[in-house]
């Protein structure tokens, strides 16, 4: 076990010597952190694939693509997002001067996930560098290749004393997390999650949780039922079903269920073919642990299409099920992969009790030409994020923050949400020494508290 200590000892040395304050430094290290994905976009490719089989386009439109947009994004505003701002003064400290100094925590922990290894390990990174914090980053040990290289790729072109990589398993992790950071960023399960959290209560440390959740989507009569059917089964079946804001259960209009569920199987068939295990876009889950996990779902309802399986390669086929209940294992916990149970409804309110009597979700779709029932579901359900009439495509948007709410997280990131989440803002008045006005002070008497009444109402 290597001693995690000294490279926090380091970074918060160098933290002080306030070089990371500067704006000119934090847009060069954005660059060079920019310049290592362009410049090694076919190698990374290459390692997430040998972990799950992801395609190219996959990795990079759903990996590499975004942290880039969100790093040029960054670059762009980081200067705008530090400026000094100045606030209104309150008639009780007039005259003086008030503003707001957005400064960085210090030094920063971000713990990332498997699903999506460069993703979710550098678009936390690029908010904490924009914000001028140093960085211990523990990517995923479920993505040997591609946490071992970014490990590489990384301690190549930053000094440690500014951003280190530590590999290994849980128990970095969990000494990482008892360690003295000023803030941390986690990705994850909820239970993780709640570990994560009790450990950082043990010294106040700020910190952003990133969880998940069952996420549901409905589908209303109103529909168009072939594109709705294309957009669901892609937010679903992308990753192998490995996202966290996928769709993870279907709420249908019981009147147009058996239509739906038609244009859901043709929606498969036109991503991944007759056989999914021999199309080329179509990863794996990433290890035989969660591989049973969800082999035992299978088991539940009646399965529409897919169903197949095969533990040595580690594949589960896109997998719609029916006849499910509320009761069923597969409703119990986030499904986390390519099984979509589905549930129908005759009423929006039967919807919105389902949905509420769960969890508040990371994420929540509703496909609907109805603007009445669109307001009724975004007035009266509480989640994290979602989209209307699209699944998980809102996560392209920089302008969009992205965060949960309740078991499902709290915090946000994202374009300046994730400058925001490192970044603490320091609010100060400033007074001349004239005038001093004396009402304030002892001894206090009834014209004062007279005067006091009338300032304050």
């Amino acid at each position: 076990m290597m001693a995690l200590q000294p490279y926090l000892d380091r970074q918060k040395k160098f933290f002080q010597t306030g070089k990371t304050k500067n704006v000119t430094y934090r847009i060069k290290q954005l660059k060079k952190l920019k310049n290592i994905l362009i410049q090694n976009e076919e190698l990374l490719i290459g390692e997430v694939y040998k972990d799950f089989k992801k395609s190219a386009f996959e990795t990079y439109a759903t990996e590499i693509g975004l942290v880039i947009t969100d790093i040029n994004y960054a670059i762009k505003n980081v200067e705008s997002w530090c400026r000094q701002e100045s606030v209104s003064t309150s008639l009780v400290n007039f005259p003086s001067k008030n503003f707001i100094i957005t400064e960085p925590y210090g030094s920063a922990l971000i713990i990332s996930p498997w699903n999506y290894p460069i993703l979710l390990a550098l678009q936390p990174l690029v908010g904490a560098i924009a914000a001028g914090n140093t960085v211990i980053l523990k990517p995923s040990e479920l993505t040997p290749n591609t946490s071992s290289t970014l490990e590489k790729l990384l301690s190549e072109s930053f000094q440690e004393e500014f951003l280190k990589v530590i590999l290994g398993g849980a128990e970095e992790s969990s000494m990482l997390v008892k360690m003295d950071f000023d803030y941390i960023f986690f990705t994850g399960s909820t239970r993780v999650g709640k570990i994560i959290m009790r450990d950082a209560a043990e010294r106040l440390t700020p910190l952003t949780l990133e969880l998940g959740g069952k996420s549901p989507c409905i589908v209303d009569k109103t529909a168009n039922l072939e594109v709705s059917a294309k957009r669901i089964a892609w937010g679903k079946f992308v990753n192998a079903g490995q996202t966290c804001v996928a769709p993870d259960y279907l709420l249908v209009e019981k009147s147009i269920k058996s239509e739906f569920l038609a244009h859901l199987k043709n929606a498969i068939h036109q991503l991944y073919g007759d056989d999914p295990k021999e199309s080329p876009d179509y990863p794996r889950i990433i290890n035989e642990i969660h591989f049973d996990r969800l082999a035992s779902l299978l088991n539940d309802g009646d399965i529409v299409v897919g169903g197949d399986s095969e533990r040595s390669t580690k594949y589960i086929a896109p997998t719609i099920i029916n006849s499910i209940t509320l009761e069923d294992s597969i409703m119990k916990d986030e499904i986390f992969g390519p099984i979509l149970p589905v549930l129908e409804y005759e009423s929006v309110e039967e919807c919105i009790t389902i949905i509420n009597a769960r969890p508040r979700p990371l994420a929540l779709y509703v496909f609907t030409s109805d603007q009445e029932l669109e307001d009724k579901i975004m007035n009266t359900v509480s989640f994290g994020g979602g989209a209307v009439n699209d699944t998980i495509a809102q996560l392209g948007n920089h302008h969009l923050s992205f965060g949960g709410v309740g078991a499902s997280g709290f915090g946000s990131y994202h374009g300046k949400s994730s400058f925001d989440s490192f970044s603490h803002k320091k609010s100060v008045m400033k007074k001349p020494f004239w005038p001093d006005v004396p009402i304030r002070y002892a001894p206090y008497d009834d014209i004062k508290l007279g005067l006091v009444k009338k300032i304050l109402k």
